[in-house]
This record gives C-alpha cells, sequence and structure tokens, in this order.
C-alpha cells in the first residue's frame, strides 16, 4: 500500500508538471500562434507525453526490467496513443458540439486522460 501511495504521489508530481506543458503550450499555440485548437491540442498534448515517459520511467513506476525498453516504450506509446484519442475526442465534442471554451473542456479531458494514464501504465509498464 505504501509503494502505492508513493506512485500516486510521484505521478501526481509529473502529472501537474506535464499539465503545465500540455495547457500552457495549447494556450501558446492557439492564442498566440494562431494554430487551430485541436491542431494545438495534439502538439502540446504530444511534448507533455515525451516529458511524461522520461519521468514516469525514471521516477514513477517501478518498470519491469525483464521487457526490454523499446517494449516499454511501445507499450507506452500505444497507451499515449488512446489518451491522446481520448482527449482530442472530450476537446471535439466540448468544443465544437457543446460549445464551451476549449480551455475549460481541457481541463475535463485532462482529469479523464490522467486517470487512464495510471491504471493503463501501472498494468503494462510494471
Amino acid at each position: 500500500m505504501k509503494k502505492l501511495i508513493r506512485q500516486l504521489f510521484r505521478f501526481g508530481i509529473v502529472g501537474v508538471i506535464a499539465f503545465v506543458i500540455d495547457y500552457g503550450l495549447l494556450y501558446i499555440l492557439t492564442e498566440k500562434c494562431g494554430i487551430y485548437y485541436l491542431v494545438s491540442s495534439l502538439i502540446s498534448f504530444g511534448v507533455s507525453v515525451i516529458f511524461n515517459y522520461i519521468a514516469s520511467v525514471i521516477w514513477v513506476f517501478d518498470v519491469d526490467k525483464r521487457k526490454s525498453k523499446v517494449k516499454n516504450f511501445i507499450y507506452f506509446i500505444a497507451l499515449s496513443v488512446v489518451g491522446l484519442a481520448i482527449n482530442e475526442l472530450i476537446m471535439w465534442l466540448g468544443v465544437d458540439k457543446m460549445h464551451i471554451y476549449y480551455m475549460l473542456v481541457k481541463l475535463f479531458a485532462t482529469a479523464i486522460v490522467m486517470i487512464f494514464n495510471f491504471i493503463t501504465r501501472k498494468m503494462f509498464l510494471e
């Protein structure tokens, strides 16, 4: 139980940093660079996933050493692509269909994807 609490705490710290990267880059690319919000969201999500992978493997999860680094990376990327699809779907539904401000929708999308990420990464990386 102590290990799980430690992982949740560390996952939370990494998640907050990844969120700042994702949310900040989304805002900058959309508002300052004039990039369509779904494209900005894709780019910002991708950048935050790279950070998240490195931090998760080094600091959060006790990665199964019997699996190759390539295999772990493939799992991580595959899970991240599913997370990206969930993120983009929530963004599209919230903004285009429900007409909610994209930065508010991003908060909700991030919470949903964060839960998905923790559960699936714990299952497949350890």
